[in-house]
């Protein structure tokens, strides 16, 4: 068994993969057989993930040493390359199209996520300036959250809190999205544009227009990137400021 502990840690990024890919094939096998995709089987997939997490250590399940690649598969350089691949798809002629309301959706769609995060947590306690723009700030991404934490000097606890706010949304996002795409029209590149742009969370978006029309992935994904870069942009400056005035 030390052994084979010892070769898992030598080849941690591929058993890494392997780990991952059991895990997406076993979530879209009870995705189709236990809920008739209903509930994608990416949801599922990010629900078994961070419930496996929460039995690891302070790097979740990289902190077992057999696990040990997890924690470069998991880090920033992959996960940004991931968010760039998403939109590799996208035609410049589609994206085009969105033009003005596009980036209006963007601003709007910032704005929204920033100040409904940033009430919820002030009605939970969180009167603070610095607190309020963090956790409305995570409200936008996981990703927005801790960058704008960082910048505006928030506790760590706060930061936690904005990113666990994140990933909750991104959850809610994958699950809600093929329900209510049909809905809302969202059966084109420039709605998906618009629906990213608004929605923002690039991993929730993706995986559920993924499980509504795979093509329309890379054109929600590529908008929702970019709400992530608005927000990165916005929350620890202007709305942080115009929060610290109020409050």
């Amino acid at each position: 068994m030390h052994e084979l502990v010892k070769l898992l840690d030598k080849n941690g990024l591929i058993f890494a993969f392997l780990v991952v890919g059991f895990i997406m094939y076993v979530s879209y096998i009870a995705s189709k057989r236990l809920t008739n995709n209903k509930i994608p089987g990416a949801a599922i997939a990010i629900s078994a993930g961070l419930i496996i997490a929460y039995f690891g250590g302070d790097k979740g399940l990289a902190s077992v040493s057999a696990f040990s690649g997890m924690a470069l598969l998991g880090g920033s350089m992959l996960r940004d390359f991931s968010i760039v691949g998403t939109a590799m798809g996208a035609s410049l002629t589609e994206i085009k199209k969105t033009g003005l309301i596009g980036l209006l959706c963007l601003v709007l769609g910032t704005i929204i996520a920033f100040f409904t995060g940033g009430t919820i947590g002030y009605l939970m306690g969180y009167t603070d300036a610095k607190s309020f723009a963090t956790i409305g700030a995570g409200a936008c991404t996981f990703i927005v959250g801790p960058v704008t934490g960082s910048a505006v000097g928030a506790s760590s606890d706060v930061i936690a809190i904005s990113i666990a706010i994140g990933v909750l949304k991104s959850i809610l996002v994958t699950i809600i999205t093929p329900f209510i795409a049909n809905k809302l029209g969202i059966d084109n590149p420039q709605s998906a544009m618009i629906f990213g742009g608004l929605v923002g969370s690039t991993s929730g978006v993706s995986a559920g227009l993924a499980a509504t029309d795979v093509k329309l992935v890379p054109y929600g994904a590529l908008t929702a990137t970019f709400h992530t870069a608005v927000g990165c942009l916005l929350c620890p400056s202007i709305l942080y400021f115009i929060v610290n005035y109020y409050l």
